[in-house]
């Protein structure tokens, strides 16, 4: 297949000639999304390519993690698994097929639209935590099971997908089996932002920030750090109430 490439001040898109207008559209929300961040974080991430694939094959070819973590997702968020990133690159279906994917519920098609800037959420939310990637280092990926739901989380509410995510997390809450807190691997693609809007609704979009930004040590210390006053247990209560009413169970 033979790219063609379109340019915005801060990104440059590759994508086949089929996706030509989708480009502009994720360019366009690539730029918007960049510059609310840039108000919220003190890095940036500018000079980017934004791989836009036309098939889903040709997506977990060229990013083998993606197809990996589509596999130890729950069935409620596997299909909002949608692309990866690395520091110069955010590969990402094409807008024509993230559309497909979308179920009939409110709030679907929203969240997978969103997916460039939430990956690009997840980029800038690492450059400016030292315990996140990227880079993807031996150490980082050593980490990253761990620490799924911070980076996913710091993705999805930074990106404003969290909003939308309601149905689907009722749908996961409904499938019998009881998430861990902080959401382990294979509910942090839908479930981290909950912990970060739970942050914000009680101390504000600062903490939220502070939470994305400070370098985790243990999970303890960071539920501790970022809900001070509380223990883990009843923290663990009151995210699992937040939860029930996200997904309005």
């Amino acid at each position: 297949m033979s790219w063609i490439e379109t340019q915005s001040p801060n990104f440059v898109a590759r994508h086949a000639e089929e996706d030509d207008s989708d480009a502009d559209e994720v360019l366009e929300l690539l730029e918007g999304t960049r510059e609310e961040l840039a108000g919220v974080f003190e890095q940036s991430a500018g000079g980017l390519t934004v791989v836009i694939h036309s098939n889903q094959l040709q997506l977990l070819l060229a990013q083998p993690v993606a197809a990996a973590l589509r596999l130890l997702t729950t069935p409620a968020s596997r299909r909002y698994v949608a692309g990866w990133y690395s520091r110069s690159e955010i590969h990402v279906l094409a807008p024509r097929l993230l559309s497909r994917r979308a179920s009939n519920v409110p709030g679907s098609l929203e969240m997978l639209m969103l997916s460039p800037a939430s990956l690009y959420a997840q980029l800038t939310a690492g450059l400016n935590n030292p315990g996140l990637p990227p880079p993807f280092t031996f150490s980082n990926w050593f980490r990253a099971p761990r620490w799924a739901w911070l980076s996913a989380g710091a993705g999805q509410w930074f990106s404003g997908q969290t909003v939308h995510a309601r149905p689907a997390i009722a749908s996961r809450l409904r499938d019998g089996r009881r998430p861990s807190f902080p959401p382990g691997l294979r509910d942090a693609q839908l479930l981290g932002g909950s912990v970060f809007d739970l942050v914000a609704s009680e101390s504000g979009t600062q903490a939220a920030i502070e939470l994305a930004t400070t370098a985790p040590q243990s999970t303890a210390e960071i539920i501790s750090r970022a809900f001070p006053g509380r223990s883990f247990a009843d923290t663990e209560g009151v995210w699992r109430a937040h939860l029930a009413r996200l997904g309005g169970v």
